[in-house]
């Protein structure tokens, strides 16, 4: 009997608890809500935002289509101002709304951030830039 079952890789699709539209290539994290899984934007620069957007996404309620994040592959994510090759990606300050679930490189700014992926090209604000997940897990600045 097989230990794995009821189980899949690959993209999931899940209920919006939020209003996704215009969201692919942003990063979105599961929560619980009353029970059910769903997919949300991150609020703070520590969340669990481990899944890309990426069919565009989809209206509070409506169902949204998200791709793990995976070392085995790179993936293209939103950038928030700008990297270089190798430059470690963690998400952009949630506080701005339109920032919500892009990726930049670490600030100078003192505090706690969680590394998601590494920049596999240059890339400038707004860009789907190329990078390839990394859990390195949380970085002190």
């Amino acid at each position: 009997m097989s230990s794995q079952s009821n189980t899949q890789s690959g993209a999931i699709v899940l209920v919006a608890g939020e209003d996704l539209s215009a969201k692919a290539g942003y990063l979105a994290e599961i929560r619980n809500a009353s029970g059910e899984a769903k997919a949300y934007l991150p609020d703070a620069i520590t969340d669990l935002a481990f899944y890309v957007i990426t069919d565009g996404g989809s209206a509070s309620g409506d169902n949204v289509t998200l791709q793990p994040l995976e070392p085995s592959r790179n993936h293209r994510v939103v950038l928030k101002s700008t990297c270089v090759p190798g430059d470690q990606l963690v998400l952009a300050d949630p506080s701005t709304a339109a920032d919500k679930g892009k990726l930049r490189k670490i600030p100078v700014v003192a505090g706690s951030y969680r590394v998601l992926a590494i920049a596999e090209e240059s890339g400038v604000d707004g860009q789907l830039v190329r990078v390839r997940p990394a859990p390195v897990g949380v970085v002190t600045v």
